[in-house]
C-alpha cells in the first residue's frame, strides 16, 4: 500500500518525546524521517530510562518513539557539519526541533535563516511555555507541565494530593498538535508553494487538552474543580459518573440517568434524588449509596445486569487482563521489531488504519549515526 506521506522528507532535530512523537506519526504515514543527532551519544532521549530498560544501547523510551527513522550525526557547532546539514535542509520538506528559544538562532538554523535556505520548508518547533514571558527558560518537561497547567488537580479524589496522570500526556498531545500543524502546512504549500512556521508549546497543548474543564472554570465564576470524595473520574460531572469497588474488582459507570440506574438496580435510597441538579450538587452522597450497593456483587454480575439495559459501564482492566483479552487480540495492536543486536522491541503499532489496512513497521529505531554515510552519499553532502 502506498502511504500518503511517501516522498516527504522530515529532518528531526527534536529530542525526548513531544517532537519525536510527531515524527513517529509522520513516519508511520509514510514520511522519511531522519534524526539529526550529536555524534557519539546521540539525542538525549536515548538515555532516559523507562524502568531502567535498555535495548541495543538505547533506552526503551527512545525505542518506543523512534521506530522507522534514520539517524544522521552532525556536530552543529562544527562549520563543515553545519554546512552539510544546511545542504540537507535544502532538499527537505519539514524540519522539527525542541530547543529552547534562542538556541537555533545561535546555531544559525532559526526560521528566518532556514527560509533563505529553503523557502518551501515547513519549520516546526516545540517549546515548553512559548517564546515570550518569564517562563521561557523553564524546563519543558511533562510532569512539570501537568503540575503547572492545573491538570494534576483534576485526577484523584477530593482529599488526594495533586495526582499527575501516569503517562506522558502533555508530551504526546503536544506531538499530536505539532503533527496537525505540519500536515496542514504541507497542504497549504500545495496551493502557495511556500513553507510555514509551526509553533506549539507543552503548556498551551496541555491547556487545550483541558479546554472542556477550563471553559467550565471560566464560565462558572472561577469556581475551582470539585473532585468527588471517592471514585472521582471527572471533576465537573455528577453521579453516577465514577469508579466503584465491587466484590471482586471495580466497575466504572459513565454519564447517564441516575433515575434510570436506580430503577434498574432497585435502589430505593436513590429515589429522593429525582432532580438532575442534585446529581452533581449531592454527588458524594449519591456515590456513597452506590458504593454500599455495588460492593455486594462481582463486577461481571453487574455488567450482566446493566449492559443489556443500555447502561454505559465497564470493568476496570489492568494490562495483563486487557492484553490477553480476545477483544484486544483482534485489534492486532502490537508488533515486534528486530534490532541489530539480535534483541527485539515489542511495542504498539500506529493506531490509524488506511483503506481498512493496519499500519505496521519493518524498522526499529536506529543506532546513533547508523545512516550517516549513506545519507551523505545519497544527498551529495
Amino acid at each position: 500500500m502506498k502511504l500518503p506521506l511517501e516522498g516527504i522528507l522530515v529532518l528531526e532535530f527534536s529530542q525526548f518525546m513531544a517532537g519525536p512523537s510527531a515524527g513517529l506519526r509522520l513516519a508511520d504515514l509514510g514520511a522519511r524521517v531522519i534524526k539529526i543527532e550529536r555524534p557519539g551519544s546521540g539525542e538525549a532521549g536515548r538515555g532516559i530510562a523507562l524502568k531502567n530498560l535498555f535495548l541495543d544501547g538505547s533506552s526503551l523510551v527512545f525505542h518506543t518513539v523512534n521506530r522507522n527513522k534514520e539517524s544522521y550525526t552532525a556536530n552543529l557547532k562544527d562549520a563543515d557539519d553545519l554546512d552539510r546539514v544546511k545542504k540537507l535542509i535544502e532538499q527537505a520538506d519539514v524540519m522539527t526541533h525542541n530547543f529552547r528559544p534562542g538556541v537555533m538562532e545561535k546555531i544559525g538554523l532559526d526560521y528566518k535563516t532556514v527560509q533563505n535556505i529553503n523557502s518551501k520548508l515547513v519549520y516546526a518547533s516545540v517549546t515548553g511555555y512559548g517564546t515570550e514571558g518569564e517562563w521561557v527558560k523553564k524546563p519543558g518537561q511533562d510532569l512539570l507541565i501537568q503540575a503547572m497547567s492545573g491538570f494534576a488537580k483534576l485526577t484523584g479524589d477530593k482529599d488526594d494530593n495533586p495526582t499527575p496522570v501516569g503517562a506522558a500526556v502533555s508530551d504526546l498531545i503536544t506531538g499530536t498538535h505539532l503533527a496537525h500543524g505540519i500536515l496542514s502546512s504541507l497542504l497549504k504549500r500545495i496551493k502557495t508553494n511556500k513553507g510555514a512556521l509551526v509553533e506549539v508549546s507543552l503548556l498551551e497543548s496541555t491547556l487545550d487538552l483541558q479546554f472542556e474543564v477550563v471553559t467550565g472554570y471560566l464560565s462558572d465564576n472561577n469556581q475551582k474543580p470539585n473532585r468527588a470524595k471517592q471514585g472521582n473520574a471527572h471533576a465537573y460531572l455528577g453521579a453516577p459518573y465514577g469508579v466503584y469497588q465491587t466484590k471482586d474488582g471495580y466497575l466504572s459507570l459513565a454519564m447517564g440517568s441516575l433515575t434510570n440506574l436506580a430503577n434498574i438496580l432497585n435502589i430505593s435510597q436513590l429515589a429522593s434524588y429525582s432532580d438532575p441538579n442534585s446529581w452533581y450538587e449531592k454527588r458524594d452522597e449519591i456515590m456513597d449509596v452506590l458504593r454500599a450497593f455495588l460492593i455486594e456483587k462481582n463486577t461481571q454480575d453487574w455488567l450482566d445486569i446493566l449492559e443489556p439495559k443500555g447502561i454505559w459501564c465497564s470493568d476496570v482492566f489492568d494490562y495483563k487482563k486487557l492484553l490477553n483479552h480476545e477483544a484486544y487480540k483482534v485489534l492486532e495492536m502490537d508488533q515486534k521489531l528486530p534490532l541489530i543486536s539480535g534483541e527485539e522491541i515489542h511495542t504498539t503499532r500506529c493506531p490509524i488504519r488506511l483503506n481498512d489496512e493496519r499500519l505496521f513497521n519493518k524498522k526499529a529505531a536506529p543506532r546513533v549515526g547508523q545512516n550517516t554515510e549513506a545519507i551523505i552519499k545519497e544527498f551529495n553532502l
